[in-house]
């Protein structure tokens, strides 16, 4: 941990963190089955109080939980970040009955929370959004289309749905709903990817949806997804740089035991360089996802630029660190259940989900220029 922006009360916090997602989150994480909610696990982040601190915490401590998690246990990472993702929409839109039928739940971990935006034709592109809101009498919608993608699906027990409710209107036409999973229409197919996260397809067969079910305001659904996504963005940096720390420290034990050419790993020069260029992006990476969470927290005005620069960075710092440490580990770190095989498998998501690295050098040239044209 840098000692930079953290008091020593975090640092403490983070290294208490890490060793309880070693000593009682791992054990669970292992139990459970690959792709599927492992409930057991997010029943622990609640009792825990760790799913309750995705609502009270401030940014910054949102990416040193995640930070301290993913280093020690990546499902336990995921599973608490996933709850955060499906929830906050809900935290900070939600009508007071919304809050409160799920809240508690989902804070405790007795209910399973989903984000559902991504569709087969719009990721990144999300006011290309397709999933048709068709009026039903004077209050209610019938949703009719499909989500891909979706993490939890279909195993959540609510979900946050945006689907269009304006032909024609782009990301001024979408509304946020909250949808619970047992709405008739509603089904859902597994998805079996890289990395081994609950992940899968949602149908909408004429879902219905009424006034109550809305989040925010009808056509205002973007806002909500915004205001979700500018807040889990750099702590989606914080994930990755909880890996790209984890990779560091297993090649710093490895190249420091391992003989080679008379020697030890370490001492060759282009090892230790390559060791000393791991430290520093990840470093770099951990002060730029600590100063977008501070410029949230703080209400700056760039909170945008700083939230896709932090998870533009630290994204694509773990990719590299992870690759560098497997490459420095050689075949033994792609054996089946190596801690650098899994997060191999683990990396590579983040620079797509929440926004690829395309869409986050857009919004960063896009607010730069922003920025010019209005000092101009």
């Amino acid at each position: 941990m840098t000692a930079f922006s953290l008091a020593p009360e975090q640092s403490a916090w983070c290294a208490a963190l890490r060793a309880l997602a070693a000593e009682r989150l791992r054990p669970l994480a292992e139990r459970g089955e690959p792709g599927r909610v492992n409930r057991p696990l997010v029943a622990a982040l609640g009792s825990l109080g760790l799913l309750p601190r995705l609502f009270t915490s401030t940014a910054l401590d949102l990416c040193l939980m995640r930070e301290s998690l993913a280093y020690a246990c990546t499902e336990a990472e995921t599973a608490l970040a996933l709850q955060g993702l499906g929830g906050h929409p809900v935290h900070l839109h939600g009508t007071g009955a919304q809050r409160a039928r799920w809240l508690p739940r989902v804070a405790d971990g007795t209910a399973v929370a989903a984000f559902a935006l991504t569709e087969p034709g719009a990721g990144s592109d999300a006011a290309a959004l397709a999933l048709a809101a068709r009026p039903e009498g004077t209050a209610g919608w019938r949703l009719t289309g499909e989500k891909c993608w979706i993490s939890n699906a279909p195993e959540a027990d609510l979900y946050t749905v945006f689907a269009r409710t304006t032909p024609g209107a782009g990301a001024r036409g979408v509304t946020a709903f909250l949808v619970p999973a047992d709405r008739p229409g509603l089904t859902g197919t597994p998805l079996e990817m890289l990395s081994p996260h609950p992940i899968g397809t949602l149908a909408f067969d004429g879902v219905p949806v009424t006034a109550d079910d809305v989040l925010g305001a009808p056509d205002q659904g973007f806002r909500v997804a915004m205001d979700t996504l500018n807040r889990f963005r750099p702590s989606v940096g914080a994930f990755a740089v909880g890996m790209a720390g984890a990779a560091l420290d297993a090649t710093l034990a490895h190249t420091r035991a391992r003989d080679a050419f008379g020697g030890k790993l370490r001492d060759l020069q282009t090892v230790a360089h390559q060791v000393a260029e791991m430290a520093v992006r990840t470093e770099a990476a951990r002060l730029m996802v600590h100063a977008a969470a501070t410029a949230y927290d703080t209400g700056a005005p760039d909170v945008p630029e700083r939230a896709a620069m932090a998870k533009l960075l630290a994204t694509e710092t773990a990719q590299y660190v992870v690759d560098t440490a497997v490459q420095l580990h050689g075949a033994r770190a792609l054996t089946r259940g190596h801690l650098l095989e899994h997060l191999y498998r683990e990396v590579r998501a983040p620079r797509v989900y929440e926004g690829a690295s395309e869409v986050q050098r857009d919004i960063i040239a896009r607010e730069l220029y922003r920025r010019t044209e209005e000092g101009a």
